[in-house]
């Protein structure tokens, strides 16, 4: 961190009062692009999409429960990997607090890897999370909605990531969030999907951090200190 401007009260509040301006603009153009979101075109599902949770074989209608929409977090937990995810567990960290508002403003949570539904247990048990969590397994979902690559086209040089700004060579699974709609027929719909740094919206934790004069203290790398929340030594 630089070594901050000691300053008067006076000359704070006019500097403080200078960013709040843009900030102000800033929150407008949030607004904006909140709106602009909200009417993207819609892309009907019509391939069944099952997967494995706990008590049995589910289809992706079966994840919106009473709800209409959809939330989908896609975590990078590969199958036959002992590897979790630390960036992936942090974004976890904050959804069962907060799925317990958005449930009532008709949005259903839930995430997906295509590690066993036993390995999920696993972890989900481990971090006591509480959202469900599902297999995909081998189908085509996460392939489908741009977050795991065949060996095949990662060696090709095909496996694109975050709409083609990166190309993917080692990993077979990147992380993301997919929305999905549900109509009064019963039809589904994929209206939304943002991966890499696009899903940092979803980290309370990094939004406090941003109000702090050290920011997010990343002086190894981006989110240098994050840890599974049980790996932190204190």
């Amino acid at each position: 961190m630089n070594a901050p401007t000691i300053a008067t009260r006076a000359a704070w509040l006019e500097a403080r009062k200078a960013l709040f301006e843009k900030e102000r603009a800033m929150t407008h153009q949030l607004e904006a692009l909140h709106a602009e979101r909200r009417r993207l075109p819609w892309v009907r599902i019509d391939k069944r999409y099952t997967f494995q949770g706990p008590e049995g074989t589910l289809d992706l209608d079966d994840l919106f429960g009473r709800q209409s929409q959809l939330a989908i977090y896609h975590f990078m937990l590969t199958p036959g990997s002992h590897h979790v995810c630390p960036g992936c567990s942090f974004l976890m960290d904050h959804v069962d607090a907060a799925r317990r508002h958005f449930e009532h403003a008709d949005l259903a949570f839930a995430a997906v890897s295509r590690a066993s539904i036993e390995r999920i247990e696993e972890v989900r048990q481990r971090m006591g999370w509480t959202f469900p969590w599902v297999s995909s397994g081998e189908s085509d979902f996460n392939y489908d909605f741009g977050v795991s690559f065949t060996e095949a086209d990662r060696a090709a040089g095909r496996a694109s990531y975050n709409y083609g700004l990166t190309s993917i060579s080692s990993s077979p699974d990147m992380f993301g969030v997919s929305i999905f709609a549900k109509d009064d027929d019963g039809n589904i719909f994929h209206t939304y999907s943002t991966y890499h740094r696009g899903v940092e919206l979803l980290a309370g934790a990094l939004n406090w951090l941003d109000l702090a004069p050290k920011g997010r203290n990343e002086g190894d790398g981006t989110m240098s200190w994050v840890r599974l929340h049980d790996e932190y030594e204190d």
